[in-house]
């Protein structure tokens, strides 16, 4: 079929009803697939981490997604383990389900400096924890995901990281790793660190644990100039949406496509929605 390539040729009515959902008004007659073509839809609750936990969840419904990766501000990682547990059963009152939590960093040169990451991945009921290890300590990492049956997706962080730059860097570590150790592919830094995307979510395959998307004006750089941020609502961009979902349906990808918003924090809500709708779109478009 003929791809529409505009960059916002795909929203249409997928727009319109999540724009209804999204102010309280709920559409008469149309119902937004969670899962379009396929692929999981869902929210890094980092995009919303000036809100406390009630209000990311209220808006998480308002949104119309299911699937969530929690970041700890809204499940904090010294919490104890009945308030972790109590946390997470409020995702799971609203109807979202948990994916993943993270990022978690992993510092640590042993299993014990390590094991207080999974005993909070446990209380938190987290089947997966996106993280920040070191190349030196993912032996320890290897044997508590095997300890505690979690597994792991460690996230590239692009050129200013040292450990993780790339997918391809991640996939070089964790391919003699158990089954359970893959890749978290943050797109903006996978794009900004050189690689192609969508050849890249190829090479990894079935390593390719997770996903956090995002769109940028410039796939080279953070900021386009001091102070001004290259990421935009994702459609406005650069970054090719419609090939990469094309590609992670090709390969029956299984993991969750979690947008990760990071700019206009105090008032995310219009460009997530603009942003959720254009990725819906673009599925739409797909499986027409």
């Amino acid at each position: 079929m003929q791809i529409e390539t505009s960059r916002r040729g795909f929203l249409g009515a997928a727009a319109g009803i999540a724009g209804l959902a999204a102010i309280g008004i709920e559409p008469a007659s149309a119902v937004i697939e969670p899962e379009p073509w396929g692929i999981k839809l869902g929210v890094a609750t980092y995009s919303l981490r000036n809100f406390d936990r009630a209000t990311t969840i209220d808006m998480l419904k308002k949104l119309q997604v299911k699937y969530v990766s929690i970041k700890d501000i809204h499940l904090k990682l010294d919490a104890p383990a009945e308030e972790l547990k109590k946390g997470r059963a409020e995702f799971d009152a609203a109807g979202l389900m948990v994916t993943s939590g993270g990022n978690v960093e992993m510092k640590g040169d042993s299993v014990e400096a390590l094991r207080p990451r999974f005993e909070y991945a446990r209380h938190a009921g987290l089947p997966m924890m996106v993280c920040a290890p070191t190349q030196d300590n993912l032996k320890f990492v290897e044997a508590l995901v095997k300890e505690y049956n979690i597994r792991i997706a460690i996230h590239n962080h692009g050129p200013e990281d040292k450990q993780f730059p790339t997918p391809q860097s991640v996939l070089e570590r964790v391919r003699g790793l158990d089954k359970r150790c893959g890749l978290c592919m943050d797109i903006g830094h996978s794009a900004r660190a050189g690689a192609d995307i969508v050849k890249s979510v190829a090479e990894v395959g079935d390593r390719l644990f997770d996903m956090h998307v995002k769109d940028l004006s410039d796939p080279t750089k953070m900021n386009i100039s001091p102070g001004v941020p290259s990421q935009v609502d994702i459609g406005d961009g650069k970054l090719p949406f419609p090939a990469l979902f094309k590609q992670l349906k090709k390969m029956g990808y299984q993991g969750c496509v979690n947008m990760e918003y990071e700019i206009n924090t105090k008032d995310p809500m219009l460009g997530m929605l603009r942003s959720l709708s254009y990725m819906r779109g673009v599925l739409a478009g797909l499986a027409g």
